[in-house]
């Protein structure tokens, strides 16, 4: 009897081991449904496992699959992956359709997602394949152009520099109006935290722009509202790229480039100098005589002025000597470098996206150059059906080897003010030329050093449970640790360091951490009645320390660190942090699948704001209608698709310093004794700026969706602005913040996307365009001054506000100014002219056009960008185009002027003097036209057919050339229209109102990339 169960458990055993190692086989051709073509390459996986196979040259293939196998998913770059059941098929052929816009695409919003097509509020997507092989260091100029309501400027060609983001204009007058930026769920640091002494940085430049799968641009109130305090100006959530079902992939990528600057001013060379010196020379001296009591002949001053102008062999000539171009010693040819590896796969269990970066790149700029080293792992584990959980870690380590701000005599572009008769290095030696008129530039890009090495490390955590079919809880924390320390060393040689060297170093520490938690509740009633519910809560804190340490007198250039000084000037440390405490909810409602409602609130608490206010309300509500989906609207074909959208609610700006409503004391000494002092009066009901957005917006899609588009009017109203409000001297203190005025911003967006061929030859357009009327409306009577900028009531904010030219009088060539508004002109005497609205650095309209071309492996692309209406106040002009005033060099196109040379004469260019002027300061004179549009970016690849590359165990293959700012269109005179110099250590009302002021401000570059991308 043992003998004959353990013979029936043997063949039991064998029998259930012989079925499940029974497999079949399954193959099949793959196609393009567009075309009928073969589709090689076509990766095909059987759902939950790793096995898998790929079609070969002719798009057929064969897999073995396991009995119990169900479903098979195929997959190729550019279309639509498909699952296909198997249900016994022994041959299973398949048509993939391409990957195109559409209605039903999925789009993030504030903790969880939603189709386009449900969509209430006003967002903008850029994906990855819109931003893939940026050449700048930061992703945010490749959006350029691209995203409605967006407005971008890179301010500067410095690698690094920080940059202006405005979504539907500027919300605050003194607050900070840059967006709030959310990294997979984690609010991220974008604030400069580099040295006061230079121009802001740009914390973004720390992400790698290969490693996101999407950008949305939450614009509206019932967007953004979720995000409350924080959401005024808008918010940008960055998605990053994840691990998906299949076979592991490995894809590679290499650019190697050349930039140029975009454009040259181009300066007078040693003939033209002479010249126009001698012309403005004698101008003066027939005025006034002698000039500075004792020179009569521009050569005599010269000589002065320049000691070695002449030619030592031939002194008499003065056709021979030096001809400096010191546009071309302050600008260069520049480079970048780029190397991306990533993997990524996984199965029904675990998925992972791993990368490697390195980038590498120099600046047209002399002296500038960054590099970024930057690493990410993003892994998703499903432990069994009830729990999931996954990690994110995203280390990076930046470089960015600066030069002076653009304010400083030590900042190579300000060397163009140096005469073509000064040569580089004193004649006959190899030592650098220091009898100069200003600091000769290149000694301090010799000795001077200022560099920033960053640190950052940003990770995120999370678990999600599935307590119900319909219902879960997420919870995650996330980290941003960032250390960035800063080195500076002025040689001995400098004007800045001499005569025996000056260093700094810096070190700062931030840590900002996040943690979220929320329910996520979506079920269908009846089929007909969705709703999709998330409430949480989330708590941020920043925790920022600084220490710095300052010293003099080295013994040589060659000994730069600290403890090399024979004195210590200077020594400190400082700390600060804040913190957020929110609860949110949002309901999204959708009936008959056409009518959508969405409700929001948030409540937010701030340390930041007094005691009496320190927790807000922040509603928004929105309703949709898909006008499409109605019985009247299903006997056409012309209209595809129609929703109509509004919008309201209240968003809050909490972007402020992190003790404005405190009564505050600080340490102070006093003859060797330490103690308190009052620094600052308490403002126990700060509160909030708070915004009221209201939203109406048309999306529509026609001819089967080949047309689609966008079409949103918008009015914010920001009231309770946060002003720093003058206190009487008596009061013992200088000022206090308090919510006063109001501003409001109303424009209109238009979006229109085309598939205007389809087929073997595909061609896709993307047009957009968008207006911002800002306009402040309530100041308290107040006038805020920054400069030449001004916040007035009942004009847009950062006004210029100065002396204004009338033109030159035709008798004697003076240049003449308005004395006030009735047009009353004045001599070239500015004092005697009254201060006026002169010009608006806001833009009045922007957009840009995208073109897609592709046919059989050939990929075109091209985006031209435009900024219309907006002025720039170029301070440089006031010494590069003053008719030689001083011995400034001179712009080309004053040479080549219609200058004023006899009476009579008809021109708006004023007679060059020397050592007058002409009216040439701070006037309308240096504000012009900051219009242009451009050829932002222009790329063509080409993808070599499969069948050529499998034997040799690749998947794919592109190269590409790409061009960026390839080619402007402009009236504006300097450097590049594309400009904003916004100075040192500034706060974030100078920042707001300081707009378009170009100071010496590096172009922008031109460059070329070559790139090879593999994928196996």
């Amino acid at each position: 009897m043992k003998k004959l169960l353990l013979t029936l458990c043997v063949l039991l055993f064998l029998g259930i081991t012989l079925v499940n190692g029974q497999t079949r086989k399954i193959s099949g051709v793959v196609k393009s449904s567009e075309d009928g073509q073969t589709l090689p390459g076509v990766s095909i996986v059987v759902k939950g496992t790793t096995t898998g196979t790929t079609t070969n040259l002719d798009g057929k293939y064969e897999i073995s699959v396991s009995a119990d196998a169900a479903t098979l998913v195929f997959s190729f770059i550019g279309m639509k992956a498909q699952e296909v059941p198997i249900n016994g098929r022994a041959i299973i052929d398949v048509a993939l359709a391409p990957e195109t816009a559409s209605l039903d695409e999925v789009v993030v919003v504030g903790f969880g997602t939603r189709l386009k097509s449900d969509l209430t509020g006003s967002v903008s997507q850029v994906k990855a394949e819109d931003i893939a092989n940026v050449t700048q260091p930061s992703f945010e100029s490749a959006i350029q152009g691209k995203t409605s309501g967006v407005y971008v400027q890179s301010g500067t060609g410095k690698l690094g520099q920080g940059i202006k983001m405005r979504i539907r204009g500027s919300s605050s007058v003194s607050a900070n109006n840059q967006p709030l930026y959310v990294v997979d769920n984690i609010a991220v640091n974008t604030d400069n935290i580099g040295d006061a002494g230079n121009e802001a940085t740009n914390p973004m430049a720390d992400f790698n722009p290969a490693d996101i799968e999407s950008i949305q641009v939450l614009k509206d109130a019932s967007a953004s509202a979720i995000y409350g305090a924080r959401a005024a100006n808008g918010v940008v959530i960055i998605t990053t790229k994840r691990g998906k079902e299949g076979k592991t992939s490995f894809n590679f990528s290499s650019q190697i480039g050349f930039s140029e600057p975009a454009k040259k001013v181009g300066f007078m060379n040693r003939a033209q100098y002479l010249k126009l010196f001698e012309e403005a020379f004698n101008n003066t001296y027939a005025i006034s005589g002698d000039i500075w009591g004792y020179y009569s002949t521009y050569q005599s001053l010269l000589d002065d002025a320049f000691p070695y102008w002449r030619d030592p062999k031939d002194p008499t000539n003065l056709a021979k000597g030096p001809d400096t171009n010191w546009e071309n010693q302050a600008l260069r040819k520049g480079s970048l470098r780029q190397y991306d590896l990533t993997a990524s796969g996984g199965n029904e269990k675990t998925k992972f996206f791993a990368s490697l970066s390195m980038a590498d790149q120099d600046a047209v700029i002399v002296g500038n150059s960054f590099d970024r080293i930057s690493a990410r792992l993003n892994l998703d584990q499903t432990a069994n059906k009830f729990v999931s959980f996954g990690v994110s870690l995203n280390p990076v380590r930046t470089r960015n080897f600066r030069v002076a701000n653009d304010n400083a005599f030590s900042q190579p572009l300000q060397m163009v003010a140096l005469s073509p008769l000064e040569p580089v290095y004193i004649p006959g030696t190899n030592k650098l030329n220091n009898h100069t008129i200003y600091e000769n530039g290149m000694i301090p890009l010799k000795y001077n050093s200022f560099n920033a090495e960053i640190y950052r490390n940003i990770g995120n955590v999370y678990a999600l449970f599935n307590l119900l079919p319909s219902l879960t809880f997420r919870t995650e924390a996330g980290m941003d640790l960032t250390n960035q320390r800063e080195r500076g060393y002025q040689g001995r040689l400098t004007n800045d360091g001499g005569p025996f060297g000056n260093a700094s170093d810096r070190t700062v520490t931030l840590l900002n951490t996040t943690s979220n938690s929320y329910f996520t509740f979506d079920k269908t009633f009846k089929e007909n009645y969705n709703v999709n519910l998330v409430g949480g809560m989330s708590y941020q804190e920043a925790v920022w320390n600084t220490a710095a340490v300052y010293a003099q007198n080295f013994p040589s250039d060659d000994f730069k660190r600290i403890d090399s000084a024979a004195e210590i000037t200077g020594a400190g440390s400082n700390g600060t942090n804040s913190s957020f405490l929110s609860y949110f909810l949002r309901s999204n409602l959708k009936f008959f699948d056409k009518y959508l409602i969405t409700l929001s609130g948030r409540i937010d608490g701030s340390s930041r704001f007094g005691k009496n206010s320190r927790y807000g309300f922040f509603p928004a509500g929105s309703v949709a209608w898909v006008v499409s989906k109605e019985k009247f609207m299903s006997n056409q074909k012309i209209v595809s698709f129609l929703k109509l959208r509004t919008s309201w609610g209240v968003t809050g700006n909490a972007e402020i310093g992190n003790f404005s409503s405190r009564g505050l004391y600080q340490a102070s000494n006093y003859a060797g004794y330490s103690g308190l002092v009052p620094s600052g009066i308490s403002s126990p009901d700060l509160k909030w700026e708070t915004t009221k957005q209201t939203d109406f917006g048309i999306d529509f899609g026609f001819i089967d969706n080949r047309i689609t588009g966008e079409f949103d009017y918008y009015v914010k109203k920001t009231s309770d602005l946060l002003l720093n409000v003058t206190l009487p001297s008596t009061s013992g203190y200088t000022s206090v913040t308090k919510n006063v005025g109001n501003l409001e911003n109303k424009g209109w967006e238009f979006v229109i996307n085309t598939n205007n061929l389809t087929g073997e030859f595909q061609w896709n357009t993307s047009f957009n365009i968008s207006t911002n009327k800002n306009k402040i409306t309530n100041l308290g009577g107040k006038i805020i001054r920054t400069g030449i900028w001004r916040a007035m009531e009942g004009y847009p904010i950062g006004v210029f506000y100065t002396k204004k030219f009338a033109g030159v009088d035709p008798a004697n060539g003076d240049a003449l100014f308005y004395k006030d508004a009735t047009r009353t002109t004045t001599t070239n005497i500015l004092s005697q002219a009254s201060d006026q609205i002169v010009g608006d650095p806001n833009p009045d309209f922007v957009g840009g056009i995208t073109n897609s071309f592709k046919y059989k492996g050939f990929d075109l692309n091209f985006v031209f960008q435009f900024v219309h209406g907006n002025d720039i106040f170029n301070g440089g002009r006031q010494w590069q185009a003053d008719g030689l005033s001083y011995f400034d060099n001179q712009t080309l196109d004053i040479y080549n002027s219609n200058r004023w040379k006899t009476p009579g004469q008809i021109t708006n260019q004023p007679q060059s003097r020397f050592d007058s002027g002409n009216g040439y300061g701070i006037s309308s004179m240096l504000v012009f036209d900051g219009s242009y549009i451009r050829l932002k970016d222009v790329t063509l690849g080409y993808t070599v057919p499969t069948k050529l590359i499998s034997h040799v165990g690749l998947s794919s293959v592109r190269v590409f050339v790409k061009g960026l700012n390839v080619w402007t269109k402009t009236k504006y005179p300097g450097w590049d229209p594309e400009t904003n110099f916004t100075g040192t250590g500034a706060s974030a009302q100078t920042q707001n109102l300081q707009q378009g002021y170009d100071f010496y401000t590096s172009p922008q570059p031109r460059t070329i990339t070559f790139g090879l991308q593999l994928g196996f």
